[in-house]
């Protein structure tokens, strides 16, 4: 169903792969769009259990994309560092590929939340962090990616390097 990378050497581990997203801050969700155009959004996410978790208003466009069509992918960038003389990037990034839902319990969209909500700001007190939750709460939705398929790939020359510089 999936593809093989098809420069293997330059695959990441399942385990590097989930470390990307733990630490990202940002990526980009794909998604079928209006008339056949894809839909790409930047957004904050938080990866959790396995799963991606997104924040989003109640109606948009993202919405109506992911109920016309769940299936989607999130890419996140963890290197892009620019190497002019060498006319390239040395990059790392990682895709995820999965189906979205809409969290409806209560109780799952508190947690994603939550998890969203400690992850950008970890130092603020869980009083502080619940009481900026519960003044949103109302607009607020929350989406929830399982992970069908993941993949990561290095620029060879991260490769070649030494693992404590990576």
């Amino acid at each position: 169903m999936f593809r093989d990378m098809r420069r293997k050497r330059q695959a990441l581990p399942p385990e590097q792969c989930a470390a990307i997203l733990r630490r990202g801050t940002s990526g980009v969700l794909a998604l079928a769009g209006d008339a056949g155009y894809p839909y790409a959004v930047p957004l904050s996410y938080v990866y959790t259990d396995g799963k991606l978790y997104f924040h989003c208003a109640k109606a948009g466009h993202k919405l109506d994309a992911i109920q016309r069509e769940p299936r989607a992918s999130f890419c996140v960038i963890d290197q892009d560092e620019i190497v002019p003389e060498e006319y390239t990037t040395y990059f790392r990034s990682v895709i995820a590929f999965g189906r979205i839902r809409i969290l409806a319990d209560d109780a799952q969209k508190r947690s994603a939340i939550d998890a969203l909500a400690a992850k950008y700001a970890p130092n603020a007190p869980v009083d502080d962090r619940k009481r900026a939750i519960d003044r949103e709460w109302a607009p607020l939705c929350m989406l929830e990616m399982e992970i069908d398929h993941l993949t990561g790939k290095e620029a060879i020359e991260l490769i070649q390097q030494p693992p404590a510089t990576k």
